[in-house]
């Protein structure tokens, strides 16, 4: 699963036969079979590159995806959301983080042992106090599109957009702060247990906003471009 999760973070477009491929080039001669039933474990979609850790409920609303062609031009014009796996040493946790799109500040982040939308809810309940985007984006996960999540957004006055099925890009922002964290936190260390790995990663955010330049942002913080931007 470790190496699974490499791979399909360095090659999302990877399905289950090209993961196949890698793990017999590690020397991890892994018959195809249990690694599609490890990707589905890990949330992983086999086809395509969007990780697919939560599923649409029939019953919730689909809301149409209303950031097509829009330039983003200041903070707390567009925020989004997403989840992902994190492994620990024995067993994994899941993550989930919102993103200010214009300064890629993480304004909210939480770890939960299962992908029910509680710990969706907490989080998005810790960025809306301190703050308000005009959009908020996510995936069509169960989630996100349950009455007490887009209800929590409607009462705050913001309008949702949804990611259409198949399109990566729809929330590339949030795909790319995954990279970061995988590649600069997570695959650098051997977290044992929860606590551990909230502890570490709450040192990797605060690092995250308010130390690492952003080539993107002219190599200031996003910390820096948000706090900028509100008090301008």
């Amino acid at each position: 699963m470790r190496a699974i999760d490499e791979i399909y973070t360095s090659s999302p477009f990877y399905g289950s036969r090209r993961v196949q491929v890698e793990l017999q080039r590690r020397d991890l001669p892994v018959n195809r079979k249990r690694i599609q039933r490890l990707m589905r474990l890990m949330g992983l979609e086999a086809v395509g590159p969007k990780p697919r850790l939560s599923q649409a409920a029939p019953a919730h609303r689909v809301y149409p995806y209303l950031l097509r062609d829009i330039p983003i031009e200041r903070v707390d014009q567009v925020w989004s959301t997403d989840i992902t796996y994190i492994r620990l040493r024995s067993g994994f946790v899941y993550l989930v983080a919102i993103l200010d799109w214009f300064s890629r500040y993480v304004l909210a982040w939480e770890l939960s042992v299962t992908v029910d939308g509680q710990f969706c809810l907490d989080t998005l309940d810790r960025a809306l106090a301190s703050g308000c985007p005009t959009i908020f984006n996510t995936d069509q996960g169960a989630q996100f599109t349950s009455a007490a999540f887009t209800g929590r957004l409607q009462a705050a006055g913001v309008q949702i957009s949804m990611d259409g099925r198949g399109r990566a890009l729809d929330n590339v922002f949030v795909e790319r702060l995954w990279r970061s964290v995988k590649w600069e936190e997570v695959y650098l260390k051997d977290y044992t247990s929860v606590p551990d790995a909230r502890a570490q990663l709450d040192r990797y955010f605060t690092f995250y906003n308010h130390v690492r330049p952003h080539q993107s942002l002219a190599y200031r913080t996003p910390a820096a471009v948000y706090a900028e931007a509100q008090a301008a």
